[in-house]
């Protein structure tokens, strides 16, 4: 029986070091930026009044597993109506040691249940964009009811998928 539970915490002085070193495997290395440049890039949003980013370590008791950002209003001139005023899910990885073990399945729920909070206001879709080969990624997404845009999807880039709220 397990006594630590999945959840989430804010990024820190204190924890972004222990963040920034979890991995994928190689096999997925290619589908996820490094937790590093997700930061980064954050932060730049943040700067610029781009994007409300929303990154978080996930957890497994006192144990970083994974790194989930959110963000909400991440459209740009030319892209789908539906992505201005949204939240997104901008980046979402569990560390290699913990594939495997459903952790990924309930951080994905807890960061939906931030979502869902509409901590930036009123939304009615949570959208996300992965990798067309990364299966791992479109099964689980699809399990959690996002539904694939191919009308938007642009050779090359990622595939966009949207959720109702």
């Amino acid at each position: 029986m397990r006594t630590e539970q999945i959840h989430l915490e804010k990024i820190t002085w204190d924890n972004y070091e222990h963040i920034c070193k979890l991995r994928v495997t190689k096999e997925q290395d290619g589908f996820v930026a490094r937790n590093e440049r997700s930061l980064i890039h954050a932060y730049i949003a943040l700067s610029l009044g781009e994007i409300q980013p929303y990154p978080f370590g996930i957890y497994l008791g006192k144990k970083p597993i994974g790194f989930v950002m959110i963000g909400y209003n991440g459209y740009e001139d030319g892209e789908p109506e539906y992505m201005k005023n949204t939240y997104f899910i901008w980046r979402f990885m569990i560390d290699r040691r913990y594939q495997r073990h459903g952790y990924g399945r309930q951080a994905f729920q807890l960061a939906l249940d931030f979502i869902r909070t509409l901590p930036c206001g009123p939304s009615e879709i949570c959208w996300l964009s992965y990798e067309p080969e990364n299966e791992a990624a479109k099964a689980l997404y699809a399990s959690f009811g996002f539904v694939e845009d191919p009308e938007n999807y642009k050779e090359g880039e990622e595939m966009p998928a949207i959720l109702k709220l």
